[in-house]
């Protein structure tokens, strides 16, 4: 049975090109970047072109590329970092109720600490109102930070507008960019961005590799202190191949990425309009058109989101749902209970992410098998009612 991945946005595979790259950073040039002799001088050399290569794909200089172990720290770094360097002017931090839980359990701890946090709400489509982060600021308000695009539902969120609100009221501006960053243009010029969390796992390079793009001048205290590498701001030998992986991953994406974004925009509005077509009562989740070119996130009436992804996983086809659970915890997603979703509507959304190898023979694969897998579903589902059609839950 073939599989089906369309699950791009949780992780993805390694480029075989990013691989390549990588493999001699393993073995021939393994030097520790601070050596200051011929093995370490070349893998220095190797990490510096790879920060060029990442600066070039968000319109960024060389020395504003901070390298960390992924998205999850970036974030973490972004909003600890300028909350600590900055506690003489302020305590207050603007974020929304849709960030990845890297800022809002970042938030949470902070709130703890006695740091304030204001949590912007977004409309059904889950788009954020520029006006609502302006009336969040106040006198004491040092950041914010709102993330370029959602990993759920995938609405892309009015960043330039932010950007340019923040700049007016001298307040830093962060966005977490990891589902962003190698799939749309990014310009942190042109947007006002201030630091930005990217990770190469998300755009075909390795995972345990990120980047915080912090813009020159902007004043962050330093968490991880040892040796003084990355310019004394994040210490910590280096892990070169990943680097290189990253750097060879934002190369491909910026001469691929124009070819590849109209590609998956029409596999991903294929994948809408069918899913329409076949299936009965859904609803897209996210914004119909300021939306990433790979994500269709829908909510399907009657049926649990894990139940939909144990019969697709049988049938070779890997997706997820929106709904975050464990064996001993289960909780709708934060992200659709902030669209105004009930609950139980929120257990029922199915998120399929697409990307560089995703074909027209894999979209007709999910038609093919998911409505017979919703119809099964529904017939045993206790959430249908014989007479109305659907309990009273609401």
């Amino acid at each position: 049975m073939k599989r089906v991945y369309l699950d791009y946005a949780a992780t993805t595979p390694v480029h075989p090109d990013v691989l390549k790259a990588m493999l001699p950073y393993f073995t021939d040039s393994f030097g520790n970047p601070s050596s200051i002799y011929s093995y370490g001088q070349e893998a220095k050399g190797a990490i510096e072109n790879a920060r060029g290569r990442i600066a070039g794909l968000i319109g960024a200089r060389e020395d504003e590329i901070v390298f960390t172990s992924g998205g999850t720290e970036a974030d973490n770094w972004a909003l600890l970092g300028v909350l600590h360097a900055q506690e003489k002017r302020g305590d207050h931090i603007i974020t929304s109720a849709i960030e990845h839980h890297a800022v809002l359990e970042t938030c949470e701890a902070l709130q703890k600490r006695g740091y304030s946090v204001t949590h912007v709400p977004v409309d059904e489509h889950g788009l954020i109102n520029p006006d609502d982060v302006r009336k969040a600021i106040t006198g004491k308000t040092v950041l914010i930070s709102i993330m370029y695009a959602n990993n759920e539902i995938g609405t892309i969120e009015p960043i330039a507008e932010i950007g340019k609100i923040a700049k007016e009221a001298g307040i830093y501006f962060h966005t977490d960019a990891v589902q962003a960053v190698g799939h749309i243009p990014v310009n942190v010029d042109d947007l006002g961005i201030d630091l930005l969390s990217a990770s190469a796992h998300k755009l075909y390079g390795p995972k345990g590799i990120g980047a915080l793009y912090i813009r020159k001048g902007t004043k962050i205290a330093t968490l991880i202190h040892g040796g003084g590498q990355e310019r004394r701001r994040r210490s910590g030998t280096e892990n070169v191949p990943s680097i290189v992986g990253f750097g060879k991953a934002a190369e491909i994406a910026v001469r691929e990425m124009q070819a590849e974004l109209a590609r998956l925009t029409s596999l991903r509005d294929k994948l809408i309009h069918g899913l329409f077509n076949h299936i009965e009562r859904i609803k897209l989740n996210g914004h119909p058109m300021r939306r990433l070119p790979n994500n269709v996130n829908i909510n399907v009436e009657f049926v649990e989101g894990e139940s939909m992804l144990i019969n697709l996983d049988l049938e070779g086809i890997c997706a997820s749902t929106g709904s975050a659970c464990s064996s001993s915890n289960l909780e709708a997603s934060h992200v659709l209970i902030a669209l105004g979703m009930h609950p139980v509507d929120a257990h029922g959304s199915l998120r399929f992410s697409l990307g560089k190898w995703t074909t027209e023979d894999d979209i007709q694969r999910v038609f093919d098998v998911l409505p017979k897998i919703i119809g099964k579903l529904r017939a045993m589902s206790p959430l249908v009612s014989k007479t109305t059609g659907r309990d009273k839950y609401k």
